[in-house]
């Protein structure tokens, strides 16, 4: 028995210094938007927004206070029922913004690739650069997304903007999404291989050149994903185009859920799907988890009684916190997030099985729609 706990002290120590070694590499290396640049061509800015009324006055403010030129502002109303076009309505003397209005959402699609792909069409840019509704950017951030698309000589960008919380619950899981992306994958794979295997994405800041736009085949080649930006962002580097995974937290701040219930429900969506729908995936990265980032905090005081635990224990605790401190210096995390980390990855866990549960019985729900399984799509 003490053979196996010390075994499994010392692994659950090998995957937190892991975890540790790989955010302070990816820390130096992940790509961040500093300088600026002018693209020499039109900017089109895509924004879809359903039920936006929160967010999108000042999302579509920042877009037009941009110091970089825009050629036009497409924002798709996607049916809202609240105050979205009123908001938008507000702002329509400005001319480069232009108001589209969702006519239902047809068969076979998921809502978010069905409104990208309308404002796909719609636009006219060199450059086409979707943002969500609940995203504002820094007035820099167009110029400096040119910057890194010339200088890592990418047909396509994904960035991860800082992320505002308010609830508990958002301060104890939306940081996971910075460790999550830096603890396992040695980010500069990503734009160094066109291999879809090393890939990170997130869809709240994606910009993408519009000859390759059309040769991925748009969003219509995602056109039933939920986790739509994975699957953009793949079938980019299938299609030969160079990805760049870059840290936007000097580009834009988004507030992507606000109160514990979305965040319960936002995970759920997306998270078993984007670990393929793979039960024995989803396992393995279960209990990778499990014995990286909560086991050295449960064998802790274990090892009062059996003293052997005490080294291992200690240095999986003590690099737990190095590697969430070192995140919550570098992008602002909420203290409750580095205090309780253990139990938030506890409740990521939970998230994990709703979403599998939610997959499974064919009823995956946001904004108002219900999907079946993406196996029952034909994604």
């Amino acid at each position: 028995m003490i053979t196996a706990l010390l075994a499994l002290a010392w692994t659950a120590a090998g995957l937190a210094a892991l975890a540790a070694l790989m955010t302070a590499f990816n820390l130096l290396t992940w790509p961040r938007g500093r300088q600026q640049v002018r693209h020499p061509g039109r900017v089109s800015v895509l924004v879809p927004a359903r039920n936006e009324e929160a967010s999108i006055g000042a999302c579509v403010d920042a877009l037009l206070a941009q110091e970089h030129p825009l050629h036009e502002v497409l924002v798709l109303d996607d049916g809202s029922t609240d105050r979205t076009a009123e908001i938008l309505a507000a702002r329509a003397s400005d001319p480069r913004l232009r108001v589209l209005t969702g006519d239902g959402l047809p068969d076979g699609w998921v809502g978010k690739p069905h409104a990208c792909h309308v404002l796909g069409h719609e636009a006219t840019g060199d450059l086409l650069l979707f943002v969500d509704a609940d995203v504002t950017l820094d007035s820099a951030a167009v110029g400096r997304i040119a910057a890194l698309l010339d200088r890592h000589r990418a047909d396509l960008l994904t960035a991860v903007p800082g992320q505002v919380t308010g609830s508990w619950m958002e301060h104890l899981i939306l940081p996971l999404l910075h460790l999550t992306y830096t603890a396992w994958l040695p980010l500069v794979l990503i734009h160094l291989t066109q291999d879809p295997r090393f890939l990170a994405a997130n869809g709240q800041i994606l910009a993408v050149r519009a000859d390759a736009y059309r040769a991925i085949g748009g969003f219509e080649a995602v056109k039933n994903e939920v986790v739509d930006d994975m699957a953009f962002c793949g079938a980019a580097k299938r299609a030969g185009k160079r990805v760049l995974f870059a840290d936007g937290s000097t580009l834009a701040r988004c507030r992507m859920y606000a109160s514990p219930g979305e965040v319960w429900r936002g995970f759920s969506k997306n998270l078993y799907e984007g670990l393929g729908e793979s039960p024995l995936r989803l396992l393995a990265v279960g209990s990778v988890y499990f014995l990286a980032f909560i086991a050295p905090f449960l064998l802790l005081p274990l090892a009062l009684a059996v003293p052997l635990l005490a080294v291992p224990a200690l240095v999986g605790v003590g690099l737990n916190v190095v590697t969430r401190v070192a995140l919550a210096v570098r992008f602002g995390h909420h203290p409750l997030g580095v205090l309780g980390h253990p139990i938030a990855v506890v409740l990521l866990l939970g998230i994990a099985l709703n979403s599998w549960r939610w997959a499974r019985r064919g009823q995956i729900e946001w904004a108002g729609r219900t999907y079946a399984a993406r196996s029952a799509r034909g994604a």
